[in-house]
């Protein structure tokens, strides 16, 4: 199989081999990339925002990613929209696209996972593969350790609490919490009053 027909197979939901030398030589120039961006000072503003550019799909305005950033494919199948924040350690396994939209706040030792693997061990250990995209909607707030599994839409404006896994797509806005991570309430009107158990939000 040669790399056209193994990058294919990684972008439409088809089985292919992950340890196949034509992936693993192109996975290399990436991993590169995002090993130096996590080596440069966090004071290397300039040239962080100029390494962001050739690492990822796209990027917006105003996006700031905190190191470490651990990247599958260095961030080559990430799409990040405008004044995105990641906080420490995020993992992407962006082995197939993650789409992340505008004003998206993602905290620390949050998990994207694109990729995933057959049931069967004979397949698995041939290091066979499959990967299902990840959408994440404007303005949503990924909470701290949340994992967030292939093939997940989160609707915009919604909030995924802390150590939830997302196994299923979530709508627009909503607060989803848990393991599998389920709706626990719509985002409403008192949200714009009241803050962190009934505080008064006075900030205009």
């Amino acid at each position: 199989m040669d790399l056209q027909e193994s990058l294919e197979r990684m972008h439409t939901g088809k089985l292919y081999y992950a340890d196949a030398p034509e992936l693993t030589a192109e996975q290399m120039i990436y991993l590169d990339r995002v090993f130096a961006f996590n080596q440069l000072p966090p004071s290397k503003q300039e040239e962080k925002q100029a390494l962001m550019k050739e690492m990822f799909a796209e990027i917006g305005e105003g996006c700031y990613i905190e190191t470490p950033l651990n990247a599958n494919w260095g961030g080559k199948h990430v799409h990040l929209g405008k004044h995105v924040y990641a906080n420490f350690n995020l993992t992407l396994v962006d082995d197939s696209a993650i789409f992340i939209g505008d004003h998206v706040m993602i905290a620390p030792n949050v998990v994207l996972s694109t990729g995933t693997h057959p049931i069967h061990p004979g397949l698995r250990i041939k290091q066979a593969q499959y990967n299902l995209p990840i959408h994440i909607k404007n303005n949503v707030w990924l909470g701290a350790g949340c994992i967030v599994m292939p093939g997940v839409t989160i609707g915009e404006n919604s909030v995924i609490g802390a150590g939830s896994v997302v196994t299923k797509d979530i709508p627009a806005n909503v607060v989803a919490v848990g393991s599998p991570c389920r709706v626990l309430r719509e985002i409403n009107e008192k949200d714009l009053l009241v803050y962190d158990k009934d505080k008064l939000i006075d900030l205009e």
